[in-house]
């Protein structure tokens, strides 16, 4: 790799990097900022705007990206994602932060999106492996640094420095990109698609609206089918527009069991993230420093099995590669099975090692088809849907799962006959509960997350294995 590319990395991973501390440290500083802002019934509105914006934003960013040229549009982002973070760094009501977060995301949008798009325009496929694997490291560390660097900025100055700090990385990304990344658009006269942007806008934000903030079972069902009824109308108008925001034609049968296998695994993936610190955590009583370490060999074994899946592409094919990865999802998944509470650190790290080498050969191996199976006109389009695919998938996932933990955790102590427990707040005194059964429930509550996310891996094989041996779009549209 030239040192050209190389600045353009390092721009593209500090990018990466800003995005992913961002949603880590967040979480560790909200007790910290709900005592300050007061507000405590709008907490979940800091992570829910930032989430429905980021994921509306990405296919857009990834049209936009085709048609003004990747440069601009990423550097775009970068700076309505400096803009967010500066005002939230001075915001002072939980209002004005909820607002806040919302524009930080959408800068975020175009960071998950764009990266990706430069990547498969600039790089080969051996340097995208070492790239891409790269990219899985920075989301590692993040969750690692997160918690601790935000700890130490809140100790040392305030909750609000969590969001200066993005300032100078910005710049720097912004200056780095202009400086070193040239792209050619092949665009004269661009037409946007207003009415497809503000139709899917609406579908995704019915949806996830439906998914996020409604309690009640029947309202989610409102929600969800005036969603399908948007993206039913939204399809048609794709079909007809001079420069659809997603090319219907992108939507063959490969590219879709391509994106049912992404968000198969993108669910697994949330409620591994999610739920492993939370076991080791409230389960095994170690601190959140602990269960980071203990994950991190999921980065590792992620990085270093990327770098080795360009040559196993050319060798044996992508479906091949998947199908291997997808097996080895498979076989970590049924390990988290038998885990119980006198599991050993050791042995959470070596399930973790093997879930890194699932989730990379998957997920990294699928973002490279998708990359290699369209023209530079059409890749960031092709992969804003992806991109999509990926935060509607972890959106579905942890509402899933968390309803099933509820449900566990009610189921249990109903059977216990202890019909008056508040699930919400199970270590409150009011409840009479000992750390014992406290945790002995929860480990119930856990284990039935982890049985459904076996169920999960062996749906994935199947659709894996439906994949095509060779992943083409219709030469006149390439």
């Amino acid at each position: 790799m030239d040192k050209k590319k190389q600045k353009i990395t390092l721009a593209l991973l500090t990018a990466m990097f800003l995005a992913a501390f961002d949603s880590t440290v967040i979480a560790a500083a909200a007790p910290v900022i709900v005592k300050d802002l007061q507000g405590f019934e709008l907490i979940s509105w800091i992570f829910s705007l930032y989430l429905l914006t980021s994921a509306i934003s990405t296919p857009i960013y990834g049209k936009l990206a085709d048609l003004y040229g990747r440069k601009k549009i990423l550097s775009l982002g970068i700076l309505i994602f400096l803009v967010g973070s500066l005002c939230c760094g001075f915001a002072q009501t939980m209002y004005q932060l909820a607002a806040y977060r919302g524009l930080q995301g959408l800068g975020a949008g175009a960071i998950f999106t764009v990266t990706f798009t430069i990547i498969g325009d600039i790089f080969t496929l051996k340097e995208r492996s070492v790239v891409q694997g790269a990219i899985s490291t920075v989301w590692g560390v993040a969750g690692l640094l997160g918690p601790v660097l935000g700890g130490f900025l809140i100790d040392a100055l305030s909750w609000r420095w969590i969001f200066f700090i993005n300032i100078p990385f910005a710049l720097f990304c912004v200056v780095c990109l202009n400086l070193y990344l040239h792209d050619s658009v092949e665009h004269k006269n661009p037409s946007i698609d207003y009415i497809g942007t503000i139709l899917l806008s609406g579908a995704i934000g019915v949806f996830l609206y439906g998914v996020m903030v409604e309690q009640q079972a029947v309202y989610q069902v409102i929600d969800s089918i005036g969603s399908l009824l948007i993206f039913v109308i939204f399809y048609f108008v794709e079909k007809n527009a001079v420069e659809p925001i997603v090319p219907v034609w992108i939507l063959t049968k490969s590219t879709i069991l391509i994106n049912i296998v992404t968000f198969l695994v993108s669910m697994l993936l949330i409620a591994i993230n999610v739920y492993m610190p939370f076991y080791i955590q409230l389960i095994l009583g170690y601190s959140a420093t602990i269960a980071g370490i203990t994950l991190v060999s999921m980065s590792i074994s992620w990085f270093y099995c990327s770098t080795m899946l360009a040559a196993g592409m050319e060798r044996y094919g992508a479906r091949r590669v998947v199908l291997v990865a997808s097996i080895l999802l498979i076989v970590s998944m049924a390990l988290l099975c038998t885990v119980s509470p006198e599991t050993s650190l050791w042995m959470l790290s070596c399930y973790g090692f093997i879930f890194g080498m699932g989730f990379s050969g998957t997920l990294n191996t699928l973002m490279f088809t998708i990359q290699d199976s369209v023209g530079y006109a059409n890749r960031g389009a092709a992969i804003g849907f992806n991109t999509l695919i990926k935060t509607l998938a972890q959106t579905i996932g942890i509402s899933l799962f968390g309803a099933c933990i509820n449900m566990r955790l009610d189921a249990y102590f109903r059977g216990q006959a202890q019909f008056s427990i508040d699930i919400n707040h199970l270590a409150s005194p009011e409840n009479g509960l000992s750390l014992e059964q406290i945790q002995t429930a929860l480990f119930s509550a856990v284990h039935y997350v982890f049985l459904l996310l076996l169920v999960i891996s062996l749906l994935n094989f199947v659709f894996a294995y439906f994949l095509p041996k060779k992943t083409e779009i219709e030469s006149q549209n390439i």
